[in-house]
């Protein structure tokens, strides 16, 4: 993660025998990555663009392809426990590794705020008259409190919830498909159909299309947190195989989710504060599917938020471990080995989340949403330039890291394209800005120092 990293572990030092197998490595990864970037914001960019959001997915996946293929090359040939931020490190000293870390605990902060004002929403749907930022507080506490039971607690709490949401989306599949057929009553006379020409497949038109790509490639994160868990893996070699299983799963899933969607329901009738799963099924006879849905939209997210709030705790151990840090949040309770500052920080993070909930109910999900991507483009393409620069890669492969890198720029650049959206962007650039300004002045005032010192 950083160059104290870099001296103090030689390659090939962590290559101690984990316990899953490749198979199960990809299981847990789709049920931590399929969350309400999905169920929810995958809304945001169906209601721009139509049903070329399908394409989307699919290029979304081939991004996130290549940054998970490079990341895997780089674990089995020296597996560490920091991951992408002991390779930012390696790769370009220890500036990259701090900034390369807070960059991504930032990012996983705005995440579980858009986690937190999706829940609000979707809890909404059957009390509408209670505040958004009263849901974000509950269930910011209820998570805090899943991440108190400790490692065991969370691993039995996190595969009840895994195998819950992964089976709403079958639900969906299923229900839409039997709808289709005719053997459901109901349905919108102006249900579009498939598409016979550009403009229906991409109603939005290019710039539409363009701006949907940051939400694809959203509904993808977490992409990154199977490499940190690669080292749990009886075969380090083996992280590749999982990643390609787990995305060829996931696209799948989302492909023909979504296509039913933009089938079943015209793209203007899709809205961020409704999943579109639910709207693609309303006017059918299935009274009890929204309510049924939505309580599994309501545990999806919740299971991403705790799974987010438990690596943003763990990772913040990881920074003080290599003095990228304050040492105080290297410090864990006796019980149960929870780094309680670090869980602090991560609450007071969080909290913020709550408090623009409250004084921007109305564009925070996008804005956030979209934040929280922009950030992720940021992490991912972090991810190609150290591997260009750790790994000897052949030409195949150095070709691959400029099309992912393009990929993940132009998903940005779609961002700034979009009006509505373009906040996200401005709030994605501050954080950043702040992180490089705190990198500049360590680099100054303490590494600079450090280096002087020991080469005295």
């Amino acid at each position: 993660m950083s160059q104290t990293s870099k001296s103090s572990t030689k390659p090939g030092d962590n290559k101690s025998q984990g316990e899953l197998a490749w198979w199960q490595l990809s299981l847990l990864g789709i049920g931590c990555t399929i969350g309400t970037g999905y169920f929810l914001g995958s809304g945001i960019g169906i209601k721009m663009t139509g049903p070329s959001m399908v394409a989307s997915f699919i290029i979304a996946a081939a991004g996130t392809y290549i940054v998970f293929h490079l990341l895997a090359k780089m674990t089995g040939e020296d597996p560490q426990e920091g991951s992408f931020c002991y390779y930012a490190g390696k790769a370009y000293g220890k500036w990259a590794g701090f900034g390369s870390g807070w960059n991504y605990w930032s990012s996983k902060i705005l995440i579980m705020g858009s986690q937190l004002t999706a829940l609000g929403l979707m809890s909404q749907f059957w009390f509408p008259k209670i505040p958004l930022w009263v849901f974000a507080a509950i269930y910011a506490v209820l998570a805090i409190a899943v991440v108190l039971l400790g490692t065991k607690g969370f691993d039995k709490v996190e595969n009840i919830l895994a195998v819950t949401k992964t089976a709403a989306i079958f639900m969906f599949i299923i229900l839409a498909a039997v709808a289709l057929f005719g053997w459901i009553h109901g349905g919108s006379d102006a249900r579009p159909g498939w598409p016979d020409h550009w403009h229906a497949f991409a109603p939005g038109g290019y710039r539409g299309f363009w701006s949907s790509l940051i939400y694809a490639f959203y509904a993808y994160g977490g992409i990154e947190t199977i490499g940190l868990m690669s080292m749990q893996l009886k075969k380090k070699e083996e992280a590749s195989k999982a990643g390609s299983v787990m995305l060829i799963g996931l696209t799948i899933i989302y492909v023909i989710s979504i296509g039913l969607v933009t089938f079943m329901v015209a793209h203007d009738a899709i809205s961020e504060k409704e999943s579109p799963f639910v709207t693609a099924l309303k006017s059918y006879d299935l009274s009890f599917f929204p309510h049924v849905f939505n309580a599994a939209i309501v545990t999806a997210g919740f299971s991403t938020m705790t799974a987010s709030l438990f690596a943003v705790t763990n990772l913040l151990v990881t920074l003080a471990k290599d003095c990228d840090a304050p040492k105080l949040f290297e410090r864990k309770l006796k019980f149960r080995e929870l780094p309680l500052p670090s869980l602090a920080l991560a609450t007071a993070g969080i909290s913020v989340s709550i408090v623009t909930a409250l004084l921007l109910p109305g564009k925070i999900y996008a804005y956030i949403t979209t934040a929280a991507g922009i950030m992720q483009m940021y992490n991912w393409g972090f991810i190609i330039v150290s591997a260009l620069k750790v790994l000897q890669l052949k030409a195949k492969d150095k070709t691959f890291a400029a099309i992912g890198l393009a990929l993940l720029l132009a998903a940005v650049i779609g961002v700034v394209l979009e009006s509505d959206i373009r906040w996200g962007f401005f709030i994605s650039l501050g954080l950043s800005g702040i992180i490089a300004m705190v990198t500049l002045i360590m680099q100054k005032k303490i590494w600079n120092k450090q280096n002087a010192k020991k080469q005295a």
